[in-house]
């Protein structure tokens, strides 16, 4: 066996860990570049406590799931702003936006000369500039991970930007930045590090380190997820989602992911759908496929005892369970999008091509990805 871990150098967690930002940030630089969602005024509150540590910042929106010109167009802000610590805070967007201009602020050149597949995948040569990053959701576990995802119109493409020296020099997880949230955005964000708990968990690449952070992560959140969607203020609820969040994102990228994403990341480049919302939508229904296809499904059958609490809980039970939630939470199907049958074979095409598809524990034929494309529609 031969595995490797890394993760953000420093990683604080707990309810009103927010307040520590000042005594944190000050080490790292004194002119922050804060990227956050569509609304600059929920980072007030952060600005504050910068300021009154003797940080000063800018601030940049990132309204939606960053392009690659956005990108561009942060990072020259940073640069002119003589950023020298970038800080993240919001959903996954805002903190793959963040650890991107913290990369290019540190390398010459464009993007398109490190991104993969549409770009010339060159490796960056010095580490990011020191990058902070603050969640506002419990889902993407971007706050240590070591790519940012990014889309391409013109491509119709996601694509990553990806460095082990992109790994945030700290992740600051504070669960009452999640209280806000709404019901739908919880139930995606959660559906989100539900996937990212059970993909690196049955992934060809798992291993025991990632292992114990995906065991713990399921049984948070199978008894919390429904909880913080039906009641947005029950604390103890969130603080879980948060854990499962943190450490899916632990593991996806010291493991991998699977035919979930593979098939998410293409159809979020084609249409207009919330990245955790896609991945709920397709659980279910790639969970049963890769059941159906597997000589050996322990790790799902142990998945089941989780989520179940019974032991003689079978892999199909586990599909089951989550196909209840993913009802129970109103997670709107495929069609919803735009997405039509005709849309199957491209799809499923990029899918097969994607990173996320190596590491899933099957290996799946295009039939079978158009299969799954087609419950889920």
């Amino acid at each position: 066996m031969k595995f490797e871990f890394a993760t953000a150098n420093r990683i604080i967690f707990g309810p009103g860990a927010l307040s520590d930002i000042g005594a944190l940030a000050r080490p790292l630089g004194d002119r922050a570049f804060i990227l956050t969602g569509r609304d600059p005024s929920r980072a007030e509150a952060l600005r504050a406590l910068l300021q009154a540590a003797g940080v000063s910042s800018e601030i940049f929106a990132v309204p939606g799931e960053p392009t690659i010109d956005l990108a561009e167009e942060a990072a020259a802000s940073a640069r002119n702003a003589g950023a020298n610590v970038i800080v993240g805070f919001g959903g996954g967007s805002a903190l793959d936006a963040a650890k991107a201009v913290a990369a290019l602020l540190a390398n010459d050149g464009q993007l398109l000369d490190y991104l993969e597949i549409i770009g010339r995948n060159k490796p960056l040569e010095r580490p990011s500039l020191p990058c902070i990053a603050i969640p506002t959701t419990a889902g993407t576990g971007s706050e240590v991970t070591r790519n940012a995802v990014l889309a391409s119109p013109h491509h119709k493409l996601k694509v990553s930007l990806r460095s082990p020296s992109m790994l945030p020099r700290i992740a600051l997880v504070d669960p009452l930045l999640t209280h806000s949230l709404p019901p739908s955005v919880t139930a995606f964000t959660g559906m989100d590090a539900l996937t990212q708990l059970i993909e690196p968990f049955v992934c060809t690449r798992a291993n025991p380190f990632t292992d114990g952070l995906c065991r713990e992560g399921l049984m948070r959140a199978a008894r919390s997820l429904l909880a913080t969607y039906r009641n947005g203020g029950d604390a103890a609820a969130r603080e879980d989602m948060s854990v499962a969040s943190l450490f899916g994102g632990m593991s996806l990228a010291n493991a991998g992911l699977g035919a979930v994403h593979g098939l998410a990341g293409p159809i979020g480049g084609m249409f207009d759908a919330a990245h955790g919302a896609l991945c709920a939508a397709l659980l279910p229904h790639v969970m049963r496929a890769n059941i159906s296809q597997t000589r050996d499904a322990g790790r799902f059958a142990e998945i089941a005892q989780i989520f179940t609490g019974r032991r003689d809980a079978t892999a199909d039970d586990g599909a089951e369970w989550v196909a209840s939630v993913v009802s129970d939470l109103k997670i709107p199907p495929l069609s919803t999008y735009g997405i039509r049958r005709e849309h199957f074979t491209e799809i499923a095409e990029k899918a097969a091509a994607s990173n996320s598809m190596k590491a899933n524990p099957v290996q799946l034929s295009i039939g079978e990805l158009n299969g799954i494309l087609e419950k889920a529609l």
